[in-house]
């Protein structure tokens, strides 16, 4: 089981719209051993993966691919399964794949659902040397593999907070690209664009995640807006603490000015030792200490977005009941840790208790007169953490006036996303009458415990992101048009971008002859690729993108947009395509070409060539309108489009005209020229008249553009008079 070749297609692609993973697989002489030939193989490789069960696999029910392992089926079939089951329990969840034979013998192309390059390749090294195992009776370590990968997918997939924003995003349709190989995402292409970092966006102010940061300053601001915040000072030292406690009135909470996710934060001191104590573990962690009124009730987090309260969570102190024979440290494990919400990863509500790495918990031992290692006695409970538990969703009890209290908080630090924690007793009731307060205002809040409560419902927290970012008439979206076809790909590209910049827009062009922003070449080299897409969509200052896609780049590394507003193909000529990633027929040709007519938006339009019997028959797969192009008008294609209500632009007695059910403009005369050169050079105009048409852009400027476009690269110089 050799690999020939591993092909990383990262955007639509001939097998799906998502990226994948297609590997070039030489199986050899196991050409001639399927699976059922294969003594123990099926056993074994149930035994390891248990799982494949789930795979329904071409028969479409559970079971269906180990009924066709029994059956009998070749290494290129299994290498898809394992590799596909292998990423979802590694965590990085996948259901695509295909395995499909070549021309040669024994060479087949396997493709998986790729939500990350590195561990799907990862994934499909080890489920090769899995199959292989199986197949020679070798001893694989599964648990270990799996480990491995689900450790790669933590580090380098997206956090959960970021891809709960991202998944909201592609539900509504806005696409989406990830800019690092952290939480840093851009939302939307172009001028349309937003970007993400986890749970800020390009809305979060800099102020304002500064002053959220001092935690003093923030008091400051919210009780002069009348916002209830607990009284307390900036101290010195561990003498000035407790000076400032006696001052307020214990008991007292002392925590560092900019610190998170309760860390340093010290509760209901009630001496002098614990007083300075907690000063040490606050000042290890921030730069300097504030010691405040102890402010009694549970600690809520409340989840403010776009001056909206979406979701709110509630604390819970963590106890364990001694029996007189075990270890505190012992206990942890037992009674705490074994709770299956707790777990070191980001997608665990909870965090494991490790006594030895947490100083607050050590803090709070100290304060009951206990170490890690003391054995209280049977039936004593012993506090393990006042803090940091907040994971029980408690949105739907929020009172009116406590949700308009939040809000106004997040307003006056001035932050679009704020995690509030605030101390209530009872967050059904206004925050008067119990003397609770706001104790601290986040940036960037963690959205986990709001996707993944403890209990409760879990909240659409990103869908609120993303709301706030993009209106509900806001798709996130510029003008994308994909041009793809044998020839005449570039001058169509060039023509369209000629006119949408006559139109007034700020036009970004990758087309083979160099990238393009507004007029301006900016790479010299062939940029009809993947690569050179991506720029024109990051770029913020594109309001429309022109992206020219050859055949050799949709086959090796997909399109660079997931849909666009407009898909050209031009012509085919399978001749000029045999040879290549084995593709041998005409039939496959046409198949990789379509792909740009099966990315068109359900409101967008597919511009195709009458002329050509082999991109007709693409208009049926195309989601939304189809307008035809062609220099003979008396084809049947036409006709037939044209009678159902249907656009076209073609050439009628020497003139461009533009057609749409039994009403025509005529846009532009040419002079009279024969020969195919100049008909296939005239149907490039043609196909860039319709998709300027298609856009909205105005009959004059499309004349005026059409007149005045460089025509000697355009058409012969006897057709540049016009009337």
């Amino acid at each position: 089981m050799e690999f020939l070749k591993i092909l990383p297609l990262r955007g639509p692609n001939i097998w799906t719209y998502r990226p994948v993973l297609e590997v070039w697989l030489d199986i050899g002489a196991l050409e001639d051993s399927p699976s059922n030939t294969i003594p123990g193989f099926y056993e074994r490789l149930t035994a390891w993966l248990p799982t494949l069960i789930e795979h329904r696999c071409g028969i479409g029910e559970r079971g269906g691919f180990l009924q066709r392992l029994r059956e009998g089926t070749w290494p290129g079939h299994i290498l898809e399964h394992v590799t596909i089951e292998l990423q979802n329990l590694a965590g990085m969840q996948s259901g695509f794949g295909k395995a499909r034979s070549t021309p040669v013998r024994g060479v087949y192309k396997v493709v998986v659902r790729s939500r990350n390059e590195q561990v799907s390749r990862a994934a499909l090294a080890a489920a090769r040397e899995l199959i292989l195992a199986a197949m020679e009776d070798r001893a694989f370590d599964v648990a270990g593999t799996v480990a491995r990968l689900h450790e790669m997918a933590d580090k380098l997939c997206l956090g959960p907070s970021t891809a709960c924003i991202v998944d909201a995003a592609t539900d509504r349709g806005i696409p989406s690209i990830r800019l690092t190989d952290g939480n840093l995402v851009q939302l939307g292409y172009g001028a349309s664009q937003h970007r993400i970092w986890t749970a800020e966006t390009d809305q979060t102010s800099a102020i304002a995640e500064s002053i959220s940061r001092d935690k003093d300053l923030t008091k400051t601001l919210l009780q002069a807006c009348g916002v209830p915040v607990p009284e307390g000072r900036v101290v010195s030292d561990a003498a000035d603490a407790w000076d400032a406690a006696e001052d307020i009135g214990l008991p007292v909470v002392v925590k560092p000015t900019d610190g998170n996710h309760g860390r340093g934060v010290s509760s209901e001191l009630m001496t002098r030792e614990e007083v300075e104590a907690a000063f040490a573990l606050a000042d290890a962690q921030g730069s300097e200490v504030i010691v405040e009124r102890f402010v009694r009730g549970n600690e809520h987090r409340l989840l403010v977005v776009g001056g909206k309260l979406v979701a709110a969570a509630r604390g819970e102190a963590v106890f364990l009941m001694a029996d007189g024979i075990l270890t505190i440290r012992k206990l942890i494990d037992e009674q705490i840790n074994i709770d299956p919400r707790r777990g070191e990863a980001e997608v665990f509500p909870l965090d494991v208790v490790d006594v030895d790495a947490t100083p607050s918990v050590q803090f709070e031992l100290a304060r009951q007169g206990y170490t890690a290692d003391s054995v209280p006695s049977s039936g004593t409970r012993v506090l393990i953490q006042r803090n940091g538990n907040v994971a029980c969703d408690v949105t739907d009890l929020v009172h009116p006036e406590v949700a308009a209290t939040v809000a106004l908080a997040a307003r006056i630090v001035g932050l679009d996303i704020a995690g509030i924690d605030l101390m209530a007793e009872d967050i059904s009731k206004p925050l008067a009458g119990q003397g609770a307060a706001i104790v601290e205002i986040n940036a960037g809040p963690g959205l986990l415990m709001h996707l993944k409560p403890a209990s409760g419902e879990p909240r659409p927290v990103g869908r609120a992101i993303v709301d706030s970012l993009f209106s509900q008439e806001e798709s996130g979206r510029i003008p994308v048009v994909g041009i793809t076809g044998t020839r005449g790909k570039t001058q169509v590209a060039r023509i369209i971008a000629r006119l949408l910049k006559l139109a007034g827009l700020y036009v970004g062009l990758a087309c083979s002859e160099g990238l393009y922003f507004d007029r301006r070449l900016v790479d010299k080299r062939n940029c009809a690729t993947w690569g050179s897409a991506q720029k024109v969509l990051l770029n913020r200052s594109v309001e429309a993108a022109v992206i020219e896609n050859s055949f050799e780049t949709i086959l090796s590394e997909g399109l660079g947009y997931d849909r666009c507003q407009v898909g050209i193909v031009t012509n085919i000529n399978p001749d000029r395509h045999f040879g290549k990633y084995y593709i041998e027929n005409e039939e496959q040709v046409c198949n990789v070409l379509r792909t740009q007519v099966d990315v068109v938006l359900s409101g967008g339009v597919a511009v195709l060539n009458a002329s050509d019997p082999l991109v007709v028959p693409m208009a049926k797969y195309c989601d939304g309108e189809v307008i035809f192009f062609t220099v003979d008008g008396q084809l049947n294609a036409i006709a037939d489009h044209l009678e159902q209500g249907g656009r076209a632009v073609l050439m009628k007695d020497g003139h461009l005209v533009l057609k749409q059910g039994d009403q025509e403009m005529v846009l532009l005369k040419l002079a009279p020229v024969q020969g195919d050169a100049f008909n296939w050079q005239l149907e490039n105009v043609l196909a860039a008249v319709a998709a300027a048409w298609a856009l909205g852009v105005s009959t004059d400027i499309v004349r005026a553009g059409i007149a005045t476009f460089e025509v000697e690269r355009a058409l012969p110089n006897n057709t540049r008079k016009s009337s």
